[in-house]
């Protein structure tokens, strides 16, 4: 058998997965007005993408603990990637339905990335520093966040969106060679006894989560969160364009920058949580700074400064995409010992929850008002649900 590979090495690969999935499931939004021309429709049906996507993340991640038991991680994480990148070349076909399709390929790639990733950190990560490694692992999300922002629209503008569409699926099929060399030492702990039953493979994580109070908690937390992440990744470029005026390269940017600003969240956040706060009272804070920032974007339409907009958006950034590495140390923390794969399934399907509701939920507000600022600004309720939540049940994740 061949040596372990080191702990960076297994987190810089965890990592890059992470990031090429999420800039897959972010193609489309961050060029969602180019798009949308093209197929002559509404900017507002981008809310419907996602929600395929995530429906179907929903399902996959509840399959992936026991497919990552079956099969080893890194085979989970190649399968993913390679449905990422299936998904992404079916959405460069000019049609609506070809896109559909895509957003549910990539959401079935999407699913299983989160619960392999943590089954290996979960094996090497000391107690004391799972905060700060899972948090570093899960900026992957939002660099992914910012390769598409970057990239993507500047790509679209020199080559078309369509031609854009498949670079990024080239690059998920490289990732996937680069990473197969790891199979033969870190999938060494694989089960091919490990049955994959439609019924145990839905109930079995579900089951686990809602045995326990501290796990049950962390589901709704994040499928609330997820509702505020998602709404504000998924509009912002199109709030920009068409609230204030800005053109898609620049717009493409500013999300960038608001991507960013969630990498920085997601590390400082982790590190907050393993030394001073704990998880439970760092996801509260996060909260409440997620519900000042959706009222303060609100009013970013009555406000003629650009500085203030990168401002007020790295905050939200900061905090709406930065909350995920502390929920999922802590999920890995709570779980039965052995069963962090399976208890991060589990929860993950309450925040792809949250994405399928969220997202279309907004792009309605905003196509009946008129105004994405509007719907911005509904984000308070998700998050003072969630602050209620931590500090109604804080007892629960004392272990």
């Amino acid at each position: 058998m061949k040596p372990t590979p080191s702990a960076t090495l297994v987190l810089v690969a965890t990592l890059t997965v992470q990031s090429l999935a999420a800039m897959a499931l972010l193609t489309l939004p961050v060029v969602a007005p180019a798009v949308a021309k093209s197929l002559n429709i509404s900017t507002a049906y981008v809310g419907l993408y996602i929600a395929l996507a995530y429906a179907a993340a929903m399902a996959s991640s509840l399959f992936s603990g026991g497919a990552v038991r079956r099969f080893g991680a890194i085979r989970a994480s190649q399968i993913g990637l390679l449905l990422c990148m299936a998904g992404v070349a079916a959405c460069a076909i000019e049609s609506p339905v070809a896109m559909a399709i895509g957003a549910m390929l990539i959401g079935l790639g999407y699913g299983p990335i989160t619960p392999a990733s943590s089954h290996l950190l979960a094996r090497t990560t000391p107690a004391h520093r799972m905060s700060l490694v899972f948090s570093i692992k899960q900026t992957g999300v939002p660099l992914g966040g910012v390769l598409a922002g970057v990239i993507v629209p500047s790509l679209a503008d020199i080559i078309g969106w369509q031609w854009a569409f498949l670079v990024v699926a080239a690059a998920c099929l490289l990732c996937t060679a680069a990473i197969h060399p790891l199979c033969a030492s870190l999938d060494a702990d694989r089960d091919r006894k490990q049955r994959l039953s439609f019924g145990n493979g839905l109930a079995g994580p579900l089951r686990l989560v809602f045995s326990q109070r501290s796990l049950t908690v962390l589901a709704a937390v994040s499928f609330l969160f997820s509702i505020a992440q998602l709404s504000l990744t998924t509009y912002l470029v199109t709030f920009l364009h068409e609230d204030l005026s800005m053109g898609l390269i620049v717009a493409g940017f500013t999300l960038a920058i608001a991507q960013a600003a969630g990498v920085v969240g997601r590390l400082l956040w982790g590190y907050i949580a393993d030394r001073f706060l704990g998880a439970s009272t760092m996801l509260a804070v996060l909260a409440i700074l997620i519900a000042v920032c959706a009222v303060a974007t609100a009013l970013l339409q009555f406000i003629d400064s650009p500085l203030l907009v990168i401002v007020v958006l790295s905050l939200f950034g900061s905090s709406a995409v930065g909350w995920n590495g502390v929920y999922l140390a802590e999920v890995a923390r709570q779980a039965p010992p052995g069963q962090a794969g399976m208890a991060t399934g589990g929860t993950l399907a309450m925040t792809f929850f949250g994405v399928v509701v969220g997202p279309p939920l907004f792009g309605l507000i905003a196509s009946v008002s008129g105004s994405y600022s509007l719907a911005y600004a509904t984000l308070i309720v998700p998050a003072g649900v969630c602050l209620w939540l931590l500090i109604s049940h804080r007892a629960a994740f004392i272990k």
